[in-house]
């Protein structure tokens, strides 16, 4: 299995990115930004780029295994699954549980069926988000509603989450063991509560529009607002609304949806909008320490946490309480270890969730092969 071609294709809400891992160890990335203003066009401009690219870089009549990422994989708990016939309905089934990730998804399979096929052997493979939080306990994952509407939380980012805990131990030792936050700030942007590496909470809830604000999506309301809103909008203007034009977008007033366009810029509701979000994130890690009795650990991935040394001190430096102090000058160099010497650990760990999806269709094809 480990001279395997490996592509792996992530088709996030606003990018596509995609890593081949070349049976030789070789790695090269592509990525394919601002696919959402004109979503299924634009993304299928950028699955075709992809795919033009990956037959130049690989020679032909090579087998290529093409894993894909999944925001959501619905009820099972199954980290990966090999895409046949029956799964790719079951996954054209629960489209309603991430409308605004899942279609892309599904175009990334219709479109490596196309491309790809008549160059090589291909075996296209799902991993899903929603795995990594089949630890949730009842008491983190029921919502309080009647239990026959079979709603849950099912928590997302969970490729990227499972690609830190593999990295972790290495950084922390033994404080692995205990309790550690994982604030996932980018677009999309979700916070899991770790015990013993295991995801115990999470923000993120029944879809990825829950949780903190986002750039285009509002994070979790009032009920009574929605209610209110579905007076005014049908279902369709509700849905664009939700997921587009919400969040940062709105609490900029409109000026930007990313937060580097916002940290750069000088206006009241710029400033407004980014001291928001890093309320909201930080009253969320001040949730789990209250819900875990307190937090060992505190590490900041995707692509505001990695890169933005102001939403990282508007987020820690109200928790020195619970004993979180950075030093600066790591802090504005974005240095994998942020925490001064006396403070508890505080990290960087870039996000790599194509990484840790080339690691799932080895291993599925592996258990596969020993069936």
């Amino acid at each position: 299995m480990a001279e395997l071609n490996i592509l792996t294709i992530n088709s996030g809400s606003s990018s596509l990115k995609a890593s081949l891992f070349l049976a030789n160890g070789e790695r090269k990335n592509y990525r394919y930004e601002h696919i959402d203003d004109n979503r299924a066009k634009n993304h299928a401009a950028a699955f075709d780029a992809l795919l033009r690219e990956i037959k130049i870089d690989l020679p032909a009549s090579e087998t290529l295994i093409v894993g894909h990422r999944f925001v959501h994989g619905g009820e099972i708990a199954d980290a990966a699954r090999i895409i046949d016939a029956d799964e790719r309905a079951r996954l054209e089934s629960i489209i309603h549980l991430a409308p605004l990730h899942i279609p892309g998804n599904l175009l990334g399979v219709y479109l490596c069926n196309t491309h790809l096929a008549e160059q090589f052997n291909i075996v296209q493979i799902a991993c899903f988000d929603t795995a990594f939080h089949a630890t949730l306990p009842e008491i983190a994952y029921r919502l309080p509603i009647p239990q026959s509407f079979k709603l849950r939380r099912y928590g997302f980012h969970g490729l990227n989450y499972a690609h830190i805990t593999q990295q972790l131990p290495k950084l922390l030792g033994s404080i692995t063991q205990g309790r550690v936050v994982i604030a996932h700030l980018g677009s999309g942007a979700s916070l899991c509560l770790l015990d013993n590496l295991q995801s115990v909470d999470t923000s993120m809830g029944y879809t990825p529009a829950g949780g903190i604000p986002m750039g285009t999506r509002s994070g979790d309301m009032d009920p009574g607002v929605m209610l209110e809103l579905s007076k005014r909008f049908d279902t369709k203007e509700l849905t664009t609304l939700i997921y587009h034009q919400m969040g940062l977008l709105a609490l900029s007033d409109g000026e930007a949806s990313e937060m580097s366009a916002l940290t750069e810029s000088q206006t009241k509701n710029a400033r407004f909008a980014v001291e928001y979000f890093a309320r909201q994130a930080r009253a969320t890690i001040g949730a789990y320490a209250a819900k875990a009795g307190g937090i060992d650990a505190l590490v900041f991935t995707g692509g505001i946490g990695e890169h933005s040394a102001l939403v990282r001190k508007l987020i820690c430096e109200p928790l020195e309480f619970l004993g979180f102090k950075l030093d600066e000058d790591a802090n504005q160099t974005n240095e994998t270890i942020l925490n001064l010497a006396e403070s508890k650990p505080v990290l960087i760990v870039p996000a790599d969730e194509e990484a840790e999806i080339a690691r799932l269709c080895v291993a599925v094809l592996t258990d596969s092969a020993n069936a």
